[in-house]
């Protein structure tokens, strides 16, 4: 059987503070990212099928990548919860701002990581992740590959 692979892309607003950042990116700051999900499969071949044809249905991979990114992180403020921006974050919880706690720098290549460990949970066993692209910025972005990391 062929193997296909399919992309669907996203796009959120996101805040963050790189704590102990020798530059700019020390202070609290946002950016629109876009997210780049390519999955791979073979496509249903049994013609009884509701979805022949298709590796996955485009509505499902964006219900999980909904479901566990863009709805988490949309319009949040992540800070690494090891850091003392832990206190800026409480304040920002106590004022109703959605705020993100994580176990890293919430650097566009930590992001993508995890990203992709929130995705390959989620996808059908038939399914495999294949890459990820997370652009922070017009012209700067993480990709992240599973070859590269099996």
């Amino acid at each position: 059987m062929n193997k296909i692979r399919i992309t669907k892309q996203f796009s959120f607003e996101t805040a963050h503070a790189l704590y102990g950042y020798d530059g700019k990116c020390r202070n609290l700051h946002g950016h629109s990212y876009k997210l780049s999900v390519t999955v791979m499969g073979t496509p249903i071949a049994d013609t009884s099928h509701v979805k022949l044809g298709m590796v996955i249905d485009f509505g499902d991979l964006k219900k999980i990548v909904k479901e566990d990114i863009e709805d988490v992180f949309d319009h949040a403020t992540v800070f690494n919860k090891n850091t003392p921006h832990v206190e800026l974050a409480r304040e920002l919880e106590q004022r109703g701002h959605d705020v993100i706690l994580v176990d890293y720098q919430p650097t566009t290549e930590n992001m993508i990581l995890d990203f992709a460990e929130r995705i390959k949970k989620k996808l059908p066993n038939t399914i495999e992740l294949h890459s990820l692209r997370l652009q922070e910025t017009e012209t700067s972005y993480a990709e992240w590959y599973a070859s590269d990391n099996e």
